[in-house]
């Protein structure tokens, strides 16, 4: 499977933006039972994504349903080494999410909640924030 990025963006290159402030959407589990909540403002690429996703499906073997609650849809562009100045910005390297503090990353459920709490232990250790288990109740 490749990795998350956009079929189609409105314009190819952003500015990089500020990232402030805490997360007002998708803060509230609605999905699954289980949930993985950022604690920390970063850039999350579509690589480190990628990786915390498979691990959890690896994690439980067939079971349970997984949801991905944020999309990476950011370009970075990235000009490469020894490129004099100018030449105007660098082409589109990878794609981010950035993502703030209070924001469900990934939802699970149809699985007990011990299995669930490793899975996004281990899930939490591919991301570059700190995060958070969270339970329906």
């Amino acid at each position: 499977m490749p990795m998350l990025m956009p079929k189609k963006v409105k314009h190819r290159k952003w500015h990089k933006g500020v990232t402030k402030g805490i997360e007002t959407r998708a803060t509230e589990i609605n999905f699954g039972s289980f949930a993985l909540k950022a604690l920390g403002t970063k850039w999350i690429t579509a690589r480190q994504l990628e990786a915390a996703r498979r691990v959890i499906i690896r994690y439980l073997k067939k079971g349970g349903k997984l949801w991905i609650r944020i999309f990476p849809d950011k370009p970075v562009t990235f000009k490469g080494n020894e490129v004099p100045m100018g030449g105007g910005k660098g082409g589109v390297d990878h794609y981010v999410y950035p993502i703030k503090p209070g924001r469900i990353i990934f939802e699970l459920d149809g699985v007990k909640e011990e299995i669930a709490r490793e899975a996004f232990k281990i899930a939490g250790n591919k991301l570059p924030i700190r995060t958070k288990f969270l339970k329906k109740i």
